[in-house]
């Protein structure tokens, strides 16, 4: 690992059966052997604490700790990510193994950081309706709502008698004959946010009584049910698990032309857009903990990286600012479920093709002067309880507010644009030539003061302030944005066949909403409809923009904004960062831009 230029290694993150076979027989002479050999060959140790795969004789010991899906069933042991985060007998043992480990290795000169658990929220395993999520949720509202008086009015339960006369009354919202009351099911998808986040900083304070080394946890692409922020701001760095070929395949609506053409490479704009969320969420450190290094095991289809794509993939992430890029796996394991992935080594030891990339990207870094950290000049605000409250009122098929957000980040990409990912806090926007904050359901009173308080140009919509904090319609009507002068009358969704036009071209799909304005309209649909009003540098957006419309809409904020576009090839992808400029071919074909060949797989610095 050392010669071929690797510096971090992490381990241990699904051990803990060969750390503590049986209950209280605790076995770490081979971790105590790992650290040694790693550190004595000058590499740095990311110790993973092993709580995404409790052993078989946890479950004999907390027999109810096993999540419930939302039809009643058990998630079952044989596999991993089987536990409930509200079982308090678990999270004890969680806080117990992370104890041991860090009291053991706190201080060891190999340890270089942590990573809390794995993946939290893969296989769909951050909502569960157990006994024990149902107890603690009964809690969570009473402390929330103090009496079930008050918890009647927020949530409307007067409309089919919902009414409930105590707390112990409400049960979880699945299995209803129809749909749940949405106010109570948003309350459960804040709810279990706050249990991972409770999971979470029990192990972090473990660790900090015993360690000064940084603490991470290694998200996933496109995960939205529990809040990132939340989880970020009790550790130093966020990482995540990027693997551009399996996302593409299976986490895009995008045609299957799109997906063919990318095949190889993955969608140009996907791992971007998670590389600047979670700069982000690590208050501006972040990692790849883990890289894909060639096919993998677990999409509907598993092609291998077109020629290059190790080095492509690696040098985008540093481009945005990452510390760390760290592969999965060293070597294909033989055995079990992940057989099929692909690692740096063969399961016979020998190289894989990604080894010899991963070398030439280390030549590469320590001849190369470090990647300026530099503010970009749009924000995009992003906001997981907006994921939530579209997911459980979507109103429509298709209706999916990371899909929004990703389409506008996209639109913007295109245009060569750089872009932070900001959560929708009070934090200072003045330094951002362009802000954008679609689909922001409840945004709070911190936001709209920060948005007042900005100089830059301005889009809000569609679906802004349409909801309360208690999933009502505001009785004055959203979007509800001081200085504007707009109503939100009344909304349609349509079908992905009926679009509607928008004069001057491009069209609204999906969502549509009919708009009451004194503001200037900029543009209205074919029967007259104002879509897109402004007044100063406020916008809103009262559709759903297709491709088309979108490049036109952020094409004119640009311009008034003093931002410079470009007219990007279809392939071409740029990163600005300071005063070094990366440019990616992400196609399969060479691309002549400003007059130098990009080839495949292709990166520019400049």
């Amino acid at each position: 690992m050392a010669e071929l230029g690797l510096t971090w290694v992490r381990i241990g993150e699904f051990a803990w059966s060969r750390l503590e076979p049986d209950p209280g027989n605790l076995q770490f002479d081979w971790l105590d052997r790992a650290f040694d050999v790693l550190g004595n060959a000058g590499l740095k140790v990311v110790l993973g604490t092993p709580t995404a795969t409790p052993p078989r004789w946890m479950l004999d010991k907390h027999p109810d700790m096993l999540a419930v899906d939302a039809e009643g069933r058990p998630r079952g042991f044989g596999s991993r990510r089987h536990y409930c985060f509200s079982h308090d007998g678990y999270c004890a043992e969680a806080v117990r193994i992370t104890t041991l480990l860090a009291k053991r290795y706190g201080r060891h000169p190999a340890l270089g950081a942590w990573q809390t658990d794995n993946e939290y929220g893969c296989h769909d395993t951050v909502i569960s309706y157990s006994d024990a999520a149902r107890s603690a949720f009964r809690e969570w509202l009473a402390q929330k709502y103090q009496s079930p008086e008050a918890l009647n009015r927020a949530w409307g339960n007067v409309f089919w008698s919902m009414e409930y006369r105590e707390f112990d009354e409400i049960d979880l919202p699945t299995l209803t004959v129809t749909e749940p009351n949405p106010a109570h099911a948003m309350e459960f998808r804040r709810f279990s946010s706050d249990q991972v986040a409770r999971f979470n900083g029990a192990q972090v304070a473990a660790i900090r009584a015993f360690s000064d080394a940084p603490i991470s946890h290694n998200y996933m692409g496109r995960t939205t049910e529990f809040d990132h922020f939340a989880t970020g701001d009790q550790m130093e760095i966020a990482t995540w698990d990027s693997y551009p070929l399996g996302f593409l395949e299976d986490r895009l609506e995008d045609p299957p032309g799109h997906k063919r053409r990318y095949a190889r490479q993955g969608d140009p704009d996907f791992q971007a857009f998670h590389h600047d969320l979670y700069r982000s969420v690590g208050n501006g450190r972040w990692w790849v903990m883990e890289q894909q290094p060639g096919p993998v095991n677990w999409a509907p289809h598993n092609p291998a990286p077109r020629s290059g794509m190790v080095r492509f993939w690696t040098w985008e992430a540093f481009a945005h600012g990452a510390e760390c890029v760290s592969y999965f796996r060293w070597r294909q394991a033989p055995f079990a479920q992940e057989q099929m992935h692909a690692g740096l080594l063969r399961p016979d030891s020998v190289e894989a093709e990604g080894f010899a990339e991963a070398a030439e990207v280390a030549r590469e870094l320590a001849e190369a002067p470090e990647v300026e950290e530099a503010q970009a000049p749009v924000a995009l605000i992003f906001d997981y309880q907006a994921a939530w409250s579209w997911d459980v009122q979507p109103q429509g098929d298709g209706c999916d507010y990371f899909r929004l957000v990703f389409e506008i980040y996209r639109g913007l990409r295109k245009l060569g644009l750089s872009i932070d990912i900001l959560p929708p806090d009070g934090r200072d926007l003045t330094g951002y030539a362009l802000i954008l904050a679609p689909g922001l359901e409840m945004p709070s009173n911190t936001f709209l003061d920060a948005l007042g308080r900005a100089r830059g140009q301005i889009l809000l919509g569609p679906r802004f302030g349409s909801k309360t904090e208690s999933f009502q319609i505001p009785p004055s009507l959203p979007p509800g944005i001081p200085g504007l002068d707009v109503k939100v009358a009344r909304v349609e969704t349509l079908r992905a066949d009926m679009p509607v036009s928008v004069t001057g071209g491009g069209a609204v799909t999906l969502w549509r909403e009919m708009l009451e304005s004194g503001a200037e309209t900029l543009d209205e649909t074919e029967d007259g409809q104002p879509v897109l009003v402004r007044d100063g540098p406020l916008h809103y957006l009262g559709g759903w923009p297709d491709a088309s419309y979108l490049n036109r809409i952020l094409t004119r904020l640009c311009e008034a904004a003093g931002l410079a576009v470009q007219d990007l090839p279809a392939d071409i992808r740029i990163r600005q960062s300071g005063d070094t400029r990366f440019v990616f071919n992400y196609g399969p074909s060479p691309v002549v831009f400003e007059g130098k060949e990009v080839p495949p797989a292709g990166v520019i610095r400049d």
